[in-house]
């Protein structure tokens, strides 16, 4: 059963991945790279700014901060376990794929689907009780996840792993929030 799994992840991957072309590549790699986000993170943190006072800003700060040092270490710990190659890497696919960027870490499971899933989940559960639109957010983990297939860094599987990581990690991180925000009378 997990050779079928693997092998459909491998031909869908074959497919998505087979959906691009030269004249999107330098897109697709802007995409990828986190440090262009920065702009994006800047509009949500401003959106919380506007509606908690400073103290809780702090704390949702912490909150994240933590989130994401957690989110990218359990990630490390089952990326070592699994030690799966990056589709680059993977001999049996390789002349089959655009080949548009490639590592060699290991790819199971993706770390950029599971980071940010884990924090824009966090933010859309803070954000929602302020904003109608806040379901938005998730416009970004998804278009950022896609990313890595295009490029030819992981699989299908990776990515949905990885979100699934994510949307744990988010919604353990938003409960330590919540209890944060009781005991300590945030608003």
């Amino acid at each position: 059963m997990i050779e079928t799994l693997i092998q459909w992840d491998k031909e869908l991957l074959v497919y998505l991945n087979n959906l691009g072309s030269t004249t999107y590549d330098p897109f697709w790699l802007f995409i990828t790279k986190q440090l262009n986000w920065l702009p994006f993170y800047i509009l949500l943190l401003y959106l919380v700014y506007k509606k908690v006072s400073l103290k809780t800003l702090g704390v949702v700060l912490l909150v994240i901060a933590g989130l994401i040092a957690f989110t990218d270490q359990f990630t490390n710990l089952v990326k070592g376990y699994f030690a799966r190659p990056r589709p680059c890497n993977t001999e049996d696919i390789q002349s089959m794929l655009r080949i548009v960027k490639c590592s060699s870490t290991n790819s199971f499971f993706s770390g950029h689907a599971s980071n940010s899933t884990a924090t824009m989940l966090f933010l859309f559960l803070l954000l929602r009780r302020y904003y109608k639109y806040a379901f938005l957010v998730f416009i970004f983990p998804l278009v950022f996840a896609y990313s890595r297939i295009y490029l030819s860094l992981h699989f299908p599987g990776d990515i949905l792993v990885g979100m699934c990581a994510g949307t744990m990690t988010g919604t353990l991180f938003y409960n330590l929030f919540k209890w944060l925000e009781k005991k300590y009378k945030l608003v």
